[in-house]
């Protein structure tokens, strides 16, 4: 107990302390910091880009095997443990982790975005709509949810049929076997608890903008930074209020209140804006996305300038990786008692059609005000302030104020369960894999986190630690590709050990 309390404890100091050091070198020394990352940055893409999209790919391949293995059946914990949760809190609470507010930020943007500059082809045609559909559901679909999946399934695996702590570490026992517990499982963990700090600050950071953006829109609130600063206030207090509550009740309770307001703004555009435009939308795209899956997985140029495949797939590639320890912490927490089969039908599929659903719905509006009802200014006004973009849709459509109040009241729940299952998993991850960590932690990383987001607010160095985070996703993406191995080996053992208890029991 004594030595596990240790390991806690250096974790956390290091980690606090790397924190610190950088927030120094954000403020102080925003342009040399924003210097060493792109440089960091740019080096991955141009060159390793291809690790991005061989791995991405393989952890889809890799999540579609689970599903079918003769692994289906194991449970995640013993044999007779059931979920803590109902499946509609699960699935609620793993969605609001896992994509939350980057969905409703997107979700009209990027369709746009990539309809007025896509990928190939030219732009403000019927062929760009169809490509831009394609794309968003591609960047949103199933290769982030495989990425969760791989790191939550093997982080559930070890902690409940392993009895390992809930750490990233643990997920390499069968290679390491108890150096996990020494300075190269601590360097794994401190590296996560780094990369989840900065992920979560730069994500607090953009939602309270849209935050205040969205109290711009409907209550004339200045959109000013001393606003955004207000925002992150009242939020941190807000959570760590809820974070006292516990997973049981704080967590959950916002997950479905997010869950439920999502469908009912997902219902209304849908009765109110273009229904049957959004069915066609959903039907076309998702036999786009099918049939130029491989296609897009793969797709490179070696013959020409490559930067929208850098800004926007392998961005996102890099991104959903970045964000993977958290949220993959966050749903092996939350998944107890369910199989292999159903954890990979709740992590990798639901979603994906929910994500797909939401999408056409959002998407397919908006495209169908700029190309069928030639509301081109529609365009220019989303690409030119995207944090502003679903206010600016909504606009456009009936029973705008209504939407606009559900809108706002989604972003800043979203925002609230986003830092609230942060300071969750950074608690954990930093007293030495505990499946409830103290209070007195999650309070320190809550405010941490907010008093990260709120100066590099004002420093200006946001985007610049958004690209320190996702320059830290290509070692990590290795790491997960030997975890995928990793938790091969320790699910054999286990049919193994069960084919054994089997046999013991039949002779005796």
């Amino acid at each position: 107990m004594l030595s596990k309390l240790k390991i806690g404890n250096s974790v956390f100091i290091i980690s606090l302390l790397l924190t610190l050091i950088f927030i120094v070198w954000g403020v102080f020394f925003t342009d040399n910091l924003a210097k060493v990352t792109d440089i960091i940055y740019n080096g991955s893409i141009d060159y390793l880009g291809w690790v991005y999209l061989g791995a991405t790919l393989f952890f889809v391949i890799f999540s579609i095997y689970l599903l079918f293995s003769k692994y289906g059946d194991i449970r995640l914990g013993k044999k007779t443990d059931r979920p803590d949760f109902n499946t509609a809190s699960w699935l609620a609470m793993l969605f609001g982790a896992g994509m939350g507010i980057g969905i409703v930020y997107w979700s009209v943007a990027e369709p746009v975005t990539h309809y007025t500059s896509p990928p190939y082809g030219e732009a403000y045609t019927v062929d760009a709509a169809n490509t831009a559909m394609k794309y968003t559901f591609f960047h949103w679909g199933l290769d982030p949810w495989a990425i969760y999946t791989v790191i939550g399934l093997a982080l559930a695996f070890f902690q409940y049929n392993k009895r390992l702590p809930a750490a990233i570490s643990s997920a390499f026992h069968p290679i390491l076997g108890d150096r996990i517990y020494g300075p190269i499982g601590k360097t794994i963990d401190i590296l996560s608890i780094f990369a989840t700090v900065f992920g979560i600050a730069t994500s607090l950071g953009l939602g309270a903008m849209q935050v205040t953006s969205g109290m711009h829109d409907i209550f004339g609130v200045p959109n000013q930074l001393y606003v955004q600063m207000i925002v992150i206030v009242v939020a941190t207090v807000i959570f760590i209020i809820s974070i006292n509550t516990g997973l049981e009740k704080g967590i959950q309770y916002l997950s479905n209140a997010a869950m439920l307001l999502s469908f009912l703004i997902m219902l209304l555009i849908l009765i109110v804006g273009p229904t049957l435009t959004v069915i066609k939308v959903f039907f076309n795209t998702t036999g786009l996305y099918i049939s130029d899956f491989i296609h897009m997985s793969l797709r490179l140029k070696p013959f020409g300038e490559g930067e929208w495949i850098a800004s926007w797939t392998l961005f996102y590639w890099a991104w959903w990786i970045a964000w993977a320890p958290f949220v993959g912490m966050f749903i092996a927490r939350v998944s107890k008692g369910r199989t292999v089969r159903e954890f990979v039908i709740g992590v990798l599929v639901v979603p994906t059609l929910g994500t797909c659903i939401w999408m056409s719905i959002f998407g397919g509006s908006a495209l169908d005000l700029v190309q069928n009802k030639d509301n081109h200014d529609l365009a220019k006004n989303i690409t030119e302030n995207v944090s502003l973009s679903i206010f600016t849709f909504f606009d456009y459509l009936p029973l705008s104020s209504v939407l606009s109040i559900l809108g706002f009241a989604v972003v800043a729940i979203y925002y609230i369960t986003v830092a609230d299952t942060a300071t969750f998993v950074l608690g954990m991850l930093s007293e030495g894999g505990t499946l409830n960590p103290s209070n007195k932690i999650k309070m320190t990383w809550g405010v941490i986190q907010s008093a990260l987001a709120a100066v590099l607010l004002l420093a200006g160095g946001l985007n610049v630690l958004q690209t320190a985070s996702i320059a830290a996703a290509l070692p990590f993406a290795i790491i997960m590709i030997v975890m995928c191995f990793s938790l091969v080996k320790g699910l054999k053992s286990e049919v193994e050990v069960q084919r054994g208890n089997k046999r013991s029991a039949h002779h005796s």
